[in-house]
């Protein structure tokens, strides 16, 4: 059972910048830990919110993707991975029939320039990357 005070969380396990991997799967095991709480106290949500701060500063110094070395489909495949969504979600999002998210991740089928905006939009990225031929 985890502690409902931040104070009590932080002598736990205290929250310090991540700067391996180990440190990195403790952090991100104690924030699963949390997650598993069905209501979270204010002290519980805090440190929650500050561990993913962490987590997500580590993962964009040393996880983050390149562009310019994955092809539209590898980036497509990326971000679903990292969103938790596979074909059907991602032909539920462009508004296609169900087999055609599975036709596009393996690139038998292309996607169209309504697809790109919509896809630039839900992830937050810039269309083009999903255009690269890397």
């Amino acid at each position: 059972m985890l502690p409902g005070r931040f104070e009590e969380l932080v002598a736990n396990m205290p929250p310090r910048a991540i700067m391996d991997e180990a440190h990195f799967d403790e952090t991100a095991e104690m924030i699963d830990r949390l997650m598993t709480i069905p209501r979270h106290t204010k002290g519980q949500a805090a440190y929650l919110e500050t561990l993913v701060q962490l987590v997500e500063a580590y993962e964009t110094k040393h996880h983050a993707m390149e562009p310019e070395s994955l092809s539209g489909v590898d980036a497509l495949k990326a971000l679903l991975a990292e969103h938790e969504m596979n074909a059907s979600d991602l032909a539920r999002l462009l508004g296609v029939h169900a087999s055609m998210g599975s036709k596009l991740l393996k690139g038998e089928r292309s996607l169209t320039v309504e697809h790109l905006l919509k896809l630039a939009g839900h992830f937050g990225v810039k269309p083009e990357l999903f255009i690269s031929t890397a």
